[in-house]
């Protein structure tokens, strides 16, 4: 009988780790997060890893809907593109393999013509 010591897992090995977000990516997202607070428009937000996807939401209001979900889905790098935006009622507003590119949407909405 072969007794060997068992081999402990090592992260990336057997269970799948969380997909989070790298601190470039959080600093690209916590820059317009900071713009849309500055212009009264976002008020609080919320991070979540899982093994699907790490998701940051916006938020208007803490006990609201998300208005808007930034995911990071590595599993569809080779399809649509890693990152995307979602609005609160699922739609997807932006996909792309460029987190800042794929912002541009939300930016877009800090302009407003001036009355």
């Amino acid at each position: 009988m072969n007794m060997e010591a068992p081999v402990p897992i090592q992260a990336g090995q057997g269970a799948a780790d969380p997909v989070a977000f790298d601190r470039r990516e959080l600093s690209v997202i916590l820059r317009l997060y900071g713009q849309m607070v500055a212009a009264g428009e976002w008020r609080d937000y919320g991070l979540s890893h899982g093994r699907e996807a790490a998701v940051f939401a916006v938020f208007r209001r803490t006990a609201e809907v998300p208005l808007y979900r930034i995911e990071k889905r590595p599993k569809l790098r080779a399809k649509q593109g890693i990152y995307a935006v979602i609005g609160a009622a699922g739609q997807v507003l932006r996909r792309g393999h460029d987190l800042a590119a794929v912002l541009k949407v939300l930016e877009r909405k800090l302009i407003r013509p001036i009355d």
